[in-house]
């Protein structure tokens, strides 16, 4: 199997995106791995500029879709119109028909509209006045999260957080970085000139061929080893479902298949356990409380979770 497309796509998206390698590398995961992203930051760090440029890279579809409470459901999927001049109702696109969806700010919609995205995120389909309408290949969702506003929004339920391959943060850059940034955008837009080096068929492909990806044993043990210390810790009130377990999994493949392997290697589910898990993990109130963190407290089980050998 020959990944290098993978290294491709990241050293192209570095041309506009100054830093921020292990997100990109993330992003990149969750693409191959089929999932979706949930970023949780600040406005202002590049999350937009992130979607858009893996968009162009290759060649994709992007559209942006800006959550507030007076959203509709079908401001999202679309809707059927009425043309007099035809005499028959013709379906409307939302901006959900697409290669890439920015969700902006998804928690300002009503639950009513962020359950709209549930079966496209899930089944890649939509279904309007009893008809389902495929959605392109491929298909794949960031949505992102502003911290440090929380009037006037509505938490995403479990079940859409579980919708999520992953979630992560994109963070402030160091200077070193800011002051790339200040020259790269002094003149131009690198994204305007960004041509593609790919297609979305060379990305399907590239999703097929990481089912492909080994997982022996030993991993798969440590998989369901970390998995069910979710369940069981005295500070957990609901644990990872069997929904992580596959999502730790092909996650791994995916960060192999980036980093140009036919194998996944503990290391990479180690890697990868909170970005794909600590979202899924609800934790009881007293701990809450506390100030206890899914991350923080993920991290220390991982500690006391043995790692095997190097798959064979």
């Amino acid at each position: 199997m020959d990944f290098s497309l993978c290294n491709r796509l990241i050293t192209h998206t570095r041309q506009v995106v100054v830093g921020k390698s292990d997100v990109l590398e993330l992003i990149l995961v969750a693409l191959l791995a089929e999932g979706h992203v949930l970023l949780e930051d600040v406005p202002g760090v590049g999350k937009t500029l992130i979607a858009k440029t893996f968009a162009r890279s290759f060649g994709g579809t992007f559209r942006r879709i800006q959550f507030t409470p007076d959203l509709l459901p079908s401001d999202v999927t679309g809707f059927n119109m009425y043309d007099q001049h035809k005499g028959e109702f013709r379906f409307q696109e939302g901006p959900l028909i697409a290669n890439i969806l920015l969700a902006d700010e998804i928690n300002r919609a009503i639950p009513r509209t962020q359950s709209s995205l549930l079966e496209s995120m899930e089944e890649r389909q939509t279904t309007v006045d009893g008809k389902t309408y495929p959605l392109p290949r491929p298909f794949f969702v960031i949505a992102t999260e502003n911290p440090i506003e929380l009037e006037g929004t509505f938490p995403l339920p479990e079940a859409q957080l579980d919708r999520f391959l992953i979630k992560t943060a994109v963070g402030y850059p160091d200077k070193t970085e800011e002051m790339a940034i200040l020259a790269r955008f002094q003149e131009r837009d690198p994204l305007i000139e960004l041509p593609p080096v790919a297609t979305p068929q060379q990305l399907v492909g590239m999703q097929q061929a990481r089912r492909q990806v080994r997982v022996a044993r030993p991993v798969a043990d440590y998989i369901t080893d970390i998995v069910g210390a979710t369940r069981h810790h005295s500070a957990v009130r609901f644990g990872a479902s069997p929904r992580g377990s596959l999502a730790l999994m092909r996650a791994a493949q995916g960060l192999a298949a980036v980093r140009g392997r036919d194998y996944v290697l503990p290391d990479d589910v180690k890697y990868l356990a909170i970005p794909v898990l600590a979202h899924r993990l609800i934790l009881k109130e007293e701990e809450r409380v506390r100030g206890e963190t899914p991350e923080e407290l993920l991290q220390r089980m991982m500690e006391e979770i043995p790692v095997p050998g190097p798959a064979e």
